[in-house]
């Protein structure tokens, strides 16, 4: 299998309009090199998941005929994989404890300035971990935005791989869970571009493979705010499912036809593997969300 994709929701809530615009994006795209599309729920922040989050998520994919292959895999279940990785780069004298709090970062500029670095931390006192950084630049090619670089020491510091309260942070979760599940493209949220490089760097000190990457436009409500369930973005109906899907085809650029609001579900999500330009994909950074039509 040469393309094995992914979408990964964190089960904060229903799925809303921005959450299938990423799902279909990566669906189709995947669906359209005839490779695999997986399904991962990153629930690795439980006081922020209220119960039955993830199985809501699943049966909403499920109405809309979104169906990913083999299990779905829960972050869950893999604290121990999380552990060996920070093993790894704590062997390699890359990682080290702070104390520092949020107020402390942004009187530094919102860019950490290793302020922890040569400090001895007791492992009883409250901290995170973070993994140095270096001054090269990350570069990579994002397949509509082009080449980005990024030096992760001057933009952003030494960053947070295990936090405060003892949870693994996204960054190194995910990059984890990438390899393991053989991810060769992401298609996600331009949101998320920003975490790109960061991932490249954990990619590279733990010796795994990097992917290809492709960041969307995120959806964004008439004030520029992401829609999101902090938002409380209204959760996807599936009662009327084939709008839902041919509104977000044409979100993403896709050259629908008039006609096509009368398929079903099934016959649009076909229409959209069959038709599938990730160019015709608009290259921005966000796009309000349009009324359904």
């Amino acid at each position: 299998m040469s393309y094995i994709g992914r979408f990964a929701p964190s089960p904060t809530g229903p799925l809303h309009f921005g959450s299938l615009i990423a799902a279909l994006a990566s669906y189709l795209d995947a669906k359209a090199q005839d490779g695999l599309w997986l399904l991962r729920i990153e629930d690795l922040d439980p006081p922020r998941e209220p119960d039955g989050a993830a199985e809501q998520i699943l049966n909403q994919l499920s109405d809309l005929h979104l169906q990913w292959d083999g299990d779905v895999l829960y972050q869950s279940s893999r604290l121990d994989a999380y552990t060996d990785a920070l093993s790894k780069i704590e062997n390699k004298s890359l990682a080290f404890r702070c104390t520092c709090s949020r107020q402390q970062i942004r009187e530094m500029g919102a860019v950490y300035n290793g302020h922890c670095r040569e400090l001895s931390i007791s492992e009883d006192k409250v901290s995170a971990i973070r993994v140095r950084t270096d001054s090269i630049p990350i570069v990579f090619k994002d397949r509509i935005f082009g080449e980005i670089q990024q030096n992760i020491e001057q933009e952003l510091g030494d960053f947070v791989v295990r936090r405060k309260d003892g949870l693994f942070a996204y960054q190194l979760a995910v990059v984890v869970d990438d390899a393991y599940q053989g991810i060769t493209h992401i298609v996600r949220g331009h949101d998320l571009l920003d975490s790109t490089a960061r991932q490249i760097y954990l990619q590279q000190i733990l010796q795994l493979p990097t992917p290809d990457y492709c960041h969307i436009p995120i959806v964004v409500d008439e004030h520029g705010h992401k829609l999101s369930k902090q938002q409380f973005a209204e959760p996807l109906d599936s009662r009327n499912g084939n709008i839902q899907i041919l509104n977000a085809l044409k979100f993403l650029g896709q050259n629908t036809r008039d006609k096509l609001r009368h398929e079903s579900t099934r016959d649009l999500l076909d229409w959209g593997i069959e038709n599938w330009d990730i160019q015709a994909v608009p290259n921005l950074a966000n796009m309000p969300l349009q009324p359904l039509s």
